[in-house]
């Protein structure tokens, strides 16, 4: 933690698109720590259209200005690395069901494992549907 003790988090994720389920879990998690950074990832699993600098530019523009202590970045590389580089104590992850809790529950325990807690924030029963994938098909 820094000497200021602001605690940071990221919430990392391809955001290929960028969903309002994903919008909702960045207003919850600004509202539990000082400063959110949503953390546009490359993962080698997914072949997203736009490459990780267009897709947070394309994040930047439906976080609201007024939403302070949000910041959007590009990043290659293990999650864990950009906590340990920019003294980020938290990673918060959004899931939307039981598939996605088991699957965040093995990347939480090796993050753990790496020194960086992780927070889930459950999806909210209206927005809980709506994948990235789904709304990639549904045109955006």
């Amino acid at each position: 933690m820094g000497s200021d003790d602001r605690v940071r988090a990221v919430y990392p994720g391809s955001f290929d698109p960028f969903t309002p389920g994903h919008l909702d879990v960045v207003d919850r998690a600004r509202g539990l720590f000082d400063e959110v950074v949503v953390l546009v990832a490359v993962n080698g699993d997914k072949q997203p259209v736009a490459d990780e600098e267009e897709r947070a530019t394309a994040v930047r523009a439906v976080v609201p200005a007024d939403w302070t202590t949000v910041t959007v970045a590009a990043w290659r590389g293990l999650t864990a690395d950009y906590c340990r580089r920019h003294d980020v104590a938290v990673i918060v992850r959004g899931v939307r069901n039981t598939t996605d809790l088991q699957a965040e529950h093995r990347l939480a325990a090796m993050n753990q494992s790496l020194g960086v807690a992780t927070v889930f924030l459950p999806a909210r029963s209206e927005l809980a549907g709506v994948s990235s994938t789904v709304a990639r098909a549904a045109g955006g």
